[in-house]
């Protein structure tokens, strides 16, 4: 055994300690003995309802009328019978009506009967679930249950009578309570983030909560400076939370505001930190790029996020905290991911991309990794984070991130975390010629099959051409071990709406755009296949779509050069011909 896998398992083994721990502890805290002592000695007020920047939609609200309950791509019909006593199809399902973000949609409706509705619905809860349930008192889903009660309390609380305000205020005094109590003991990163973000609402928004403000403020500043990276970045890696912690971090100020309480450096920082990074995330058409578990990019919630942004500034080009490179030049924009894997306990959604890249060009995204869907997340979830799902090098057909296969420790380690992986990454920016030069490499493979992947993106001033040359090399020596097994496979995965055609020559490809322009792709005197790919972060769900794939050997091989390079529109009817091969430095 390598002293390499040595130090995996120690850590893993740590990693599992803690997290039994907390799960113990997290049960006692649920016993019946002990759950007596969150029962409120009063009841509480509301005085303030933060604002829930969440679309709303009111057609969903009649849909909930009917008893029609949609979420995470799966439908439960109650046919007169409370949702909370079906069986959830799935646990993002679960989810979704447990954490009772719903309420919006009602809210949209404006109306009597959706105000009787949405207390219908709350006063089913409480008498189902709301002594106890395991999955509706669980930490994540408790934080955004007390989130959703608190934003629109107007909704519930108006027309109600004294009865059911003195039980709504107790059960959600009681949820408070106990998610103090758990607070710590969830899954680290974004959803302990919520959880104090929930916790600073209710000292913030109740009475009689306010005596805890100053220790739930220390316990959020913590958390923000922690988990918010320098550059604004989260420290889970996923572009996706930047845009969730958002849409609970400006309401959350604002609260602060309407209270006349000065909002805690650290929330200003962090909001001032992680609005340019949404920027940095974008492509031409407004979407983010699919890295480390992005999934379809909701453009309602997002406008609603940069409505609020008054800097407006233009996006970060270097990301090094976050691990994430950008190059924008004439209407091109390239984004790599270049950073190593987040700790072991934020690492249950984080990918094997290490150097994948996504390529757009205007409103057409032309390259681009995989991605998650919107619904169905836990069915693509492990092969989404392989390696082969991304725009980057595979070396025989292995991730060069290393996941924890067990199933034993699955839910207590709340997923499937990375073990291994990437020990470095180097990275480097210049300029040639007029062109935006990156460099960067890293060294996932180099315990299993003694490789080192270095990678140099060549962005043409006008953003008209991409060269690129990916380079192997041996971890240590002059030459790779006989015995080590070097194919490669170097994948381009395009979006569905590019239509790709191989060149007579074998050599390269056409890739025609939705609004007809052309790009033309080249390896060179490299063969190119066109094989079968998913595009798993379509808004509409998973899609058929294309890669292109240049298979080979490093030993035979270790320098292999491409170009992506646009056809003006006014040589389109003509003779395309091959570019000329790029000067990359080596």
């Amino acid at each position: 055994m390598t002293r390499a896998s040595v130090a995996e398992r120690t850590r893993l083994s740590v990693f599992i300690g803690g997290r039994a721990f907390r799960s113990l502890a997290s049960r006692l805290h649920a016993h019946p003995l002990l759950r007596w002592r969150l029962l409120p000695a009063k009841t509480d007020r509301i005085e303030i309802a933060p604002q829930d920047l969440r679309t709303a939609d009111v057609t969903r609200a009649a849909e909930i009328y009917a008893g029609r309950y949609a979420f995470a791509g799966k439908v439960v019909i109650c046919d007169r019978r409370s949702p909370f006593e079906m069986t959830p199809p799935s646990d993002e399902w679960a989810a979704n009506l447990l954490g009772f973000g719903w309420l919006r949609h009602l809210r949209a409706g404006n109306s009597a009967i959706t105000r009787a509705n949405a207390r219908a619905l709350v006063e089913d809860w409480i008498a189902l679930q709301g002594s106890w349930n395991a999955t509706a008192w669980r930490a994540d889903i408790l934080a955004r249950r007390i989130m959703s009660w608190l934003c629109h309390a107007p909704l519930v609380l108006k027309d109600a009578d004294a009865r059911f305000y003195r039980r709504y205020l107790r059960s959600l005094t009681r949820q408070v309570r106990y998610l103090r109590r758990v607070a710590t003991e969830g899954p680290e990163g974004a959803t302990r983030l919520q959880t104090q973000i929930a916790l600073t609402y209710a000292a913030l928004c109740m009475q009689a909560q306010s005596r805890h403000l100053p220790p739930t403020v220390r316990r959020l500043n913590e958390e923000l400076e922690r988990q918010i990276l320098p550059d604004g970045g989260h420290i889970s890696r996923n572009p996706g939370a930047l845009i969730e912690l958002l849409l609970d971090l400006l309401p959350l100020r604002q609260v602060f505001a309407a209270h006349n309480v000065p909002p805690p450096a650290a929330l200003l920082n962090a909001i001032d930190r992680m609005m340019p990074m949404l920027r940095f995330f974008r492509h031409g058409d407004g979407s983010f790029a699919h890295f480390n578990g992005m999934g379809p990019t909701p453009p309602d919630q997002l406008a609603s996020v940069l409505a609020l942004d008054d800097a407006r500034g233009a996006p970060l080009s270097n990301a090094p905290h976050s691990g994430y490179q950008r190059l924008d030049a004439g209407k091109a924009v390239v984004l790599m991911d270049t950073g190593l894997p987040p700790p072991m306990g934020l690492s249950q959604e984080a990918h094997a991309g290490c150097l994948s890249f996504e390529l757009s060009w205007r409103q057409n995204r032309i390259v681009v990794n995989c991605g998650l869907p919107a619904a169905n997340r836990e069915t693509w979830r492990q092969v989404a984070r392989a390696t082969a799902a991304h725009s980057t090098v595979t070396f025989n057909d292995t991730s060069s991130c290393r996941f924890h296969k067990s199933g034993s420790f699955r839910r207590l380690l709340c997923g499937v975390p990375i073990i291994g992986g990437p020990s470095y990454v180097k990275v480097a920016r210049g300029e040639e010629d007029n062109a935006v030069v990156l460099r960067a490499a890293h060294d996932g493979y180099a315990q299993d099959f003694r490789l080192l992947h270095a990678r140099i993106l060549k962005l043409a001033a006008d953003g008209n051409r991409l060269d690129g040359e990916d380079i192997f090399s041996p971890a240590a020596g002059d030459t790779l071990p006989d015995r080590v097994p070097d194919e490669f496979a170097i994948r381009f995965h395009l979006h569905p709406a590019v239509k790709a055609n191989r060149l007579s020559d074998g050599h390269g490809a056409i890739l025609v755009m939705p609004d007809r322009d052309v790009w033309t792709f080249n390896s060179y005197e490299h063969p190119v296949e066109i094989e079968e790919s998913v595009y798993l972060a379509g808004s509409d769900g998973p899609r058929r779509t294309v890669q292109i794939v240049i298979y080979g050997h490093a030993r035979n091989q270790p320098h292999m050069q491409w170009t992506f390079l646009h056809v003006p529109q006014a040589h389109s009817g003509g003779r395309r011909g091959r570019p000329d091969e790029p000067e990359l430095p080596l």
